[in-house]
């Protein structure tokens, strides 16, 4: 009995052991099919090594993980936990390799991918340049864009290396686990919806604080934390400048006034002089017309000569207002810049801010005794300085100038140009017809120096006379002829006849009409030629009688004589 129930216990315990071993079998069975390749597995930290780790996870051999990827040096501690993935269960050592790094890209991704999607906002560290742009680390490494950096244009991207922002996510790809970012986007509505903000709060005539932004030829744009608003050259000052850089620079910080804006155009308007009182109000009371000034040159260019009167307020001498009687071809062959003048107000116009001034009358002017000089009917000579198609400018004396105009040129000729009768340079003589001091004109001709033939046409031309003319011009409805003392007849083409004609022929005609108040004169070459045909008829019939009358002549030579007329050669006998 006792043999038995000891053989029953021996049997008993045994079987019980079995049966646990098969149970830890079991257990660890399962436990190896979890612990597969390319999983992610926890394990706990059993030693610290220089270059590596050792950790267990479960597994018949420990595994090793490199001690660098352990950027959390606070985990490296004795039975910490943490989380690797399984690459190999043996290498030819027989450990089981493992990577902390990789699990950790791995949770990070699908830790990512759960907070983020397209259009959310991360922030994240910029810590390596890439080509075509920037990694940054937002919990996984994502793709900045080189394009997507900045609203600017970005020369050197360097400068983003270790900062950290807020970016946009913009693409997530599933499939190859990565993540575009922009910080472009996000600063692009940022700046849109703190426009919209700075539209609807300002007011014309308030006074903003900005930053020089940009500066161009035409003016500054001015940021105005939530815009840019455009300071104007004209309205940075109340006087002068040539270039907005020569007042402002890059980053200055300015007071301005808004002038204007358009909130559907999103346009701003902006004024740095109104900040100071405009020094040309009444301005007309503290420079009269007439009045002497002095001032310093400040700028010289072609139409005249730029003069600072006082801060802000420039006076224009131009050029025609620095001398009487000498011509300039540039105001700098008499004053430059940092001279001192005296000049006179000649006018004051407030509205436009603008001052002329004059040089010249400080001195006498050739005008004051013109009338003197210069009588009704009086010859006089000079040089022509200058042709226009109205006229040509006599130079009498230095400043002083006479108008001979077109049609005080010839009596009989039609000028169109003064060129066609005058070049520059000539030396002429005229007769001066009027003299107008206030307007400052004299004018002068060449015609009257000789008496107008047409005052006496009828006694040089008469109807009936036949004249000798070259053709001068061929027109549509006739032909015109150049008679003695430039008079020009019109043969019209009902006068013309059978005559063929061109320009530069000379040709007889007869005057069959004379118009001394229109000064036309008509001619006829057709009535002449008809008086002649008639006048040779008459000659044959006269010489074709005295041969019929008269035996004496030869045979022979009455043959001929007829024939000749018959021909109409008989002229030539």
């Amino acid at each position: 009995m006792l043999e038995t129930e000891k053989n029953n216990g021996t049997t008993l315990g045994e079987g019980g052991n079995r049966s646990a071993e098969n149970d830890f079998a079991t257990l660890y069975a399962q436990s190896l099919k979890e612990i597969k390749e390319g999983s992610i597995v926890d394990g706990s930290i059993i030693e610290i090594r220089r270059e590596e780790v050792l950790i267990d996870i479960g597994y018949k051999s420990e595994g090793v993980v490199r001690i660098h990827e352990f950027s959390d040096r606070d985990q490296l501690k004795q039975g910490n936990r943490v989380s690797v993935l399984l690459e190999r269960l043996e290498d030819e050592h027989g450990m089981v390799v493992l990577s902390k790094h990789k699990a950790d890209k791995i949770q990070n991704w699908e830790r990512t991918i759960s907070k983020c999607g397209e259009g959310t906002l991360v922030k994240g560290k910029v810590f390596r340049k890439v080509r075509g742009g920037l990694m940054v680390d937002i919990g996984m490494e994502a793709f900045l864009p080189a394009s997507q950096i900045d609203i600017k244009h970005i020369r050197n991207i360097d400068e983003f290396l270790g900062k950290t922002y807020e970016f946009k996510v913009i693409k997530v790809n599933l499939d190859r686990k990565n993540v575009v970012l922009s910080r472009r986007q996000l600063l692009e509505e940022n700046k849109k919806r703190d426009k919209a903000k700075l539209m609807e709060e300002i007011t014309k005539g308030e006074s903003r604080t900005g930053r020089v932004k940009n500066i161009t030829d035409f003016g500054a744009f001015i940021d105005l934390n939530g815009g840019d608003g455009l300071l104007h050259i004209t309205d940075m000052t109340w006087g002068r400048i040539n270039h907005p850089s020569e007042l402002l620079n890059i980053g200055d910080e300015v007071d301005v006034v808004i002038l204007d804006f358009d909130k559907e155009k999103e346009r701003i308007s902006l004024g740095l002089k109104q900040k100071t009182k405009n020094p040309w109000e009444d301005l007309a009371g503290k420079y009269p017309v007439n009045s002497k000034i002095k001032g310093k040159v400040v700028n010289v260019m072609p139409y005249g000569v730029f003069v600072e009167l006082e801060k802000g307020i420039e006076g224009l001498i131009h050029v025609t207002e620095l001398s009487w009687t000498r011509r300039f071809n540039h105001p700098s062959e008499l004053l430059n810049v940092g001279d001192e003048v005296e000049a006179m107000v000649l006018s004051v116009d407030v509205d436009n801010q603008k001052i002329s001034l004059g040089i010249k009358q400080l001195e006498a002017t050739p005008w004051d005794d013109v009338e003197k000089k210069y009588t009704e009917g009086n010859k006089v000579k000079g040089t022509i300085r200058n042709l226009t198609n109205y006229g040509a400018f006599v130079a009498l004396e230095d400043g002083l100038d006479g108008l001979i105009h077109v049609s005080d040129i010839s009596w009989t000729r039609k000028v169109n140009n003064a060129s066609e009768a005058f070049a520059k340079g000539d030396e002429v003589e005229a007769i001066v017809l009027s003299v107008d001091k206030e307007a400052k004109k004299i004018s002068l001709g060449v015609k009257q120096l000789a008496q107008n033939p047409w005052d006496n046409i009828n006694d040089i031309f008469k109807i009936g006379d036949v004249v000798v003319g070259k053709v001068c011009k061929v027109a549509g409805f006739g032909i015109f002829v150049e008679l003695n003392d430039g008079i020009e007849g019109l043969v019209h083409n009902s006068q013309i006849g059978e005559t063929q004609v061109k320009e530069g022929d000379e040709v007889t005609a007869r005057v069959v009409k004379v118009d001394q108040e229109e000064k036309k004169i008509a001619l006829s070459i057709k009535e002449l030629t008809m008086d002649k045909s008639s006048s040779d008829r008459a000659s044959r019939e006269d010489i074709q009688h005295v041969l019929n009358r008269d035996q004496k002549f030869p045979s022979d030579f009455a043959d001929k004589i007829s024939e000749a007329i018959e021909k109409g050669e008989d002229r030539k006998l």
